[in-house]
């Protein structure tokens, strides 16, 4: 049997990684989702960054997904006549809307928002956290505050707010000509920055439409404290710990990545984790070791996805970091204790008849130990379903067209595969036969568990379990 490596590697693509031969070599290195960050680059460049992805994919004859991450609000300070300002612990400021920025008591802030959410005890953190300022008054003209950690103020530095929630969208005006030019591109996954709340996926959905998967990303604590419904109304969740490290305190984010992690199984939701995961290798060809632990915690704790950004998109080294952690996630899914993990995390009750058929694959893959697990669905949802049950064997989806292929390729060992229209479950197992041996998945004799749905052809109808032996 081939070698066959479950969870997913996505890879930003940027200037280390726009040209073909680059975004080749990130494929066969072991990327299945390319990320295109639209903070960055023109849409010139995204245009052919896609023509080059959708060029590999025929190349290598198996498809591949594109993300498109759409920045979000930006919040920043505004300018300062002299150029910075010095803060120590215990200064107080003033920051103001259109403020001069010559004295700290006059610090521009141009977000209303921000002020209609200020109220004693919120936190503003500038510059990534490196600058704290308690809110110890606030009106819509002016935010009195203490300052928790000072240094040297600069210009144009990011803000976050912390312990409010901010009347402001999730979408901005650059979003939505950003999200225009993804879905023409045909993107196969949107994510949605500064999620604060459930309404903000709702927003999104309403403007692409409901084929569209999206993917929330999880950054802000008022996102955390809805998670459940955050993740019920999303697609997929991206565990953004960059800036989720930001606006709470750093020893939290290991816990919070679980429980996000443990949320999205139990709700049968591909989650990705990302930020910082082989940052070293921005400028070494080798990672720490303490980063390779991390990659190989996020793998045992059950995400379906692990995420590189700026190690892909700019970094010296974007083929070998792909294959690092291609090869970090192939230890862990060598260990039994992996698998020990992945039965814990297992969740027994299920609510519909699809989710039963899928969690009795997995007993079945368990009992007989089959070459492959063969789903054919029309819509791609029976995949997801079946991934969140992590069963021990090749996962192949056969799908009527590579827009319902691509998304599965963020899916916890799925291998999505386009083919041909079905009739009935003899059409299944003729194509599955053909598959698993030209794949080398299977031998002739093994057995396969096949699952569909009857009527043949209707999303959300899976409701077929059958074991068939592989025959030429």
């Amino acid at each position: 049997m081939t070698t066959h490596r479950y969870a997913k590697i996505v890879a930003t693509l940027g200037p280390s990684s726009t040209g073909y031969d680059e975004i080749l070599a990130l494929a066969q290195a072991g990327a299945n989702v390319f990320r295109f960050n639209f903070s960055h680059g023109t849409h010139a460049d995204h245009r052919l960054r896609m023509a080059f992805v959708r060029e590999v994919e025929g190349v290598l004859g198996h498809p591949l997904a594109v993300l498109a991450d759409l920045q979000g609000p930006k919040l920043r300070i505004g300018s300062l006549e002299p150029g910075h300002l010095d803060l120590a612990e215990g200064d107080q400021v003033i920051f103001t809307p259109a403020g001069k920025g010559d004295v700290v008591t006059d610090i521009p802030l141009p977000h209303p928002e921000i002020f209609s959410a200020a109220r004693p005890g919120v936190v503003l953190l500038i510059d990534d956290g490196k600058m704290r300022f308690e809110v110890v008054q606030a009106d819509d003209g002016h935010i009195t505050a203490r300052t928790i950690v000072g240094g040297c103020l600069l210009p144009r530095k990011g803000v976050s707010v912390v312990g409010a929630t901010l009347p402001v969208s999730a979408l901005t005006p650059k979003d939505y000509i950003d999200l225009k030019v993804a879905l023409e591109l045909g993107v196969d996954w949107i994510a949605l920055s500064f999620v604060q709340r459930p309404e903000d996926i709702d927003e999104l959905r309403n403007l692409a439409g409901p084929h569209v998967r999206i993917m929330a990303k999880i950054e802000k604590p008022s996102a955390v404290d809805c998670l459940e419904q955050i993740v019920e109304r999303s697609d997929g969740i991206m565990v953004a710990r960059g800036d989720l490290g930001v606006e709470m305190p750093v020893e939290m984010v290991p816990r919070i990545q679980r429980r996000i992690l443990s949320t999205c199984r139990r709700l049968g939701k591909p989650v990705v984790v990302a930020t910082q995961m082989l940052e070293s290798m921005i400028a070494a060809a080798t990672p720490t070791r303490a980063e390779v632990s991390d990659v190989a915690t996020a793998i045992y704790a059950g995400a379906d996805a692990v995420m590189l950004s700026a190690e892909s998109a700019s970094g010296r080294f974007p083929r070998q970091a792909v294959e690092m952690m291609a090869s970090i996630i192939g230890d862990v899914e060598a260990d039994e204790e992996f698998w020990k993990a992945a039965e814990k995390g297992r969740v027994v009750s299920r609510a519909n008849v699809s989710d039963v058929i899928c969690a009795a694959l997995r007993e079945t893959a368990k009992a007989l130990q089959p070459a492959a697990i063969v789903a054919y669905t029309t819509s791609g949802n029976t995949g997801f379903r079946a991934s969140a049950e992590r069963p021990r064997v090749p996962l192949l989806c056969l799908v009527p067209s590579l827009e319902v292929a691509r998304p599965l390729c963020l899916s916890w060992g799925v291998r999505p595969r386009v083919t041909a229209k079905m009739n009935g479950m003899t059409d299944v197992l003729k194509v599955a036969n053909c598959l698993v041996l030209n794949e080398g998945v299977g031998r002739e004799g093994q057995l396969l568990a096949l699952t569909a749905g009857q009527p043949f052809g209707v999303a959300g109808t899976t409701n077929v379990l059958r074991v068939e032996r592989i025959a030429r």
